[in-house]
């Protein structure tokens, strides 16, 4: 998308907004399916947790991807755009055995880490395909919050834990259908990859009845200009050739799935604020904008950097900003940046913020939460509608405090 594109939907809609392209979408979802072409069975399914817009699904759907999803109302979300069960697997932690069988009887995948949940799952519902996640104790990703299978981990069954998983399979009868791990987010080196598929394919080899292998994701995007990212392309073609392998000697052919949401979505998005004041100290020059951590936490959350250009004045003279938000509190989204001249009422451009952004997105300080808005084919569609004051108080109920105490009657 062009800067004038940009601005102009800023004027449009206000800002601050989060604008979507979807044409970028699309070329990663391509790009990631072409390095896996030499697979028979590849299935992408989308995490939802990163951008859970409905127009956002409904055009991953009309890519031909599935969902994952992490929780009932994802599920019920990705149903109401339009996926079929079978399209949607649910990959939770942490969550009720009554939440689980709530997804169960929808009919989507089910994805179990937990044994003792497993033992109860797999002892009402032996008929149920299951899909197990396991830990395989790989230390991966950018930020210890999103290193998520290391031995220290919350997330699945530890493969130390096997004997006891495949006594429970065998007392229950359950069936098990699919494996799979999540080694982290932000993952830069392939070779955790390839040594964690090495991992899954062992434990893979304790089940006859399998139909997938799920990698999860967890590829790493680039945040700045020369920045690494993931090779995809020789990802692809060193574990397609692994996959395959396995295949052959597992005796038939199964679907390798993943389930990427940043790497889809990230760049794609961009977040737009104007400037409400530039503020010179004794030290710093600040560019205060009219958003805050309420809308990106990212940066306050994970230390993550999102580069920030002015928009509305690309060509002008580079300076040094800070630029904060309006919250109460240290609202910092990038420190000494340098930046092409800005004075008041221009529009800054955050970009990768495609992912984990607005999902993120609260109403902290009882601030609204933004527009969103989809650039697809040359036109931009208003997705979701910016807050309005009825929207904050819609599900409070509030206390008549003018009706006097009576007296408490006595004995």
């Amino acid at each position: 998308m062009e800067n004038t594109q940009l601005v102009q939907i800023a004027k449009e809609f206000g800002s601050p907004v989060y604008v979507y392209d979807a044409h970028k979408i699309e070329s990663q979802y391509k790009r990631l399916t072409g390095a896996f072409k030499s697979v028979k069975q590849l299935k992408i399914n989308y995490a939802v947790k990163a951008l859970s817009n409905i127009s956002i699904l409904k055009l991953f759907k009309s890519l031909g991807a599935g969902i994952d999803t992490v929780s009932i109302q994802e599920v019920q979300l990705g149903l109401a755009a339009g996926f079929s069960a079978e399209q949607i697997i649910f990959t939770p932690n942490g969550v009720s055995l009554d939440e689980i069988e709530k997804a169960a009887k929808l009919g989507v995948q089910i994805n179990i880490d937990n044994l003792s949940i497993l033992e109860q799952f797999g002892t009402k519902h032996p008929t149920t395909p299951v899909c197990i996640r396991i830990n395989p104790h790989v230390m991966a990703g950018g930020n210890s919050n999103i290193s998520v299978g290391h031995i220290d981990s919350k997330f699945g069954i530890s493969i130390h834990q096997i004997p006891h998983l495949l006594r429970i399979v065998e007392n229950t009868k359950m069936r098990i259908n699919g494996i799979h791990m999540h080694t982290g987010s932000d993952i830069l080196d392939i070779d955790v990859f390839l040594y964690a598929s090495e991992i899954l394919f062992e434990t893979a080899k304790q089940f006859k009845d399998l139909e997938f292998i799920d990698f999860g994701s967890g590829f790493k995007v680039p945040y700045k200009v020369g920045d690494i990212e993931t090779n995809i392309e020789e990802l692809g073609k060193k574990l397609s050739a692994k996959f395959n392998s396995f295949c052959k000697s597992y005796g038939k052919d199964l679907t390798l799935a993943f389930e990427p949401g940043k790497f889809l979505v990230s760049e794609a998005g961009h977040f737009l604020t104007k400037v409400n004041a530039v503020k010179q100290t004794t030290s710093t020059v600040f560019a205060q904008v009219d958003s805050g951590f309420n809308h990106l936490v990212r940066p306050m959350f994970y230390g993550s950097h999102h580069d920030i250009d002015n928009i509305s004045n690309p060509k002008g003279r580079e300076r040094f900003y800070s630029v904060v938000g309006y919250i109460c509190e240290t609202d910092t989204f990038g420190n000494n940046r340098r930046i092409n001249e800005i004075n008041e009422g221009d529009i800054l451009r955050f970009k990768n913020a495609g992912a984990y952004c607005f999902s993120m997105a609260s109403n902290y300080n009882s601030r609204y939460r933004p527009a969103e808005v989809l650039w697809y084919n040359n036109k931009a569609h208003l997705v979701r509608k910016r807050e309005t004051f009825d929207d904050i108080i819609k599900n409070q109920i509030e206390v008549d405090f003018s009706v006097k105490k009576e007296k408490a009657s006595s004995i």
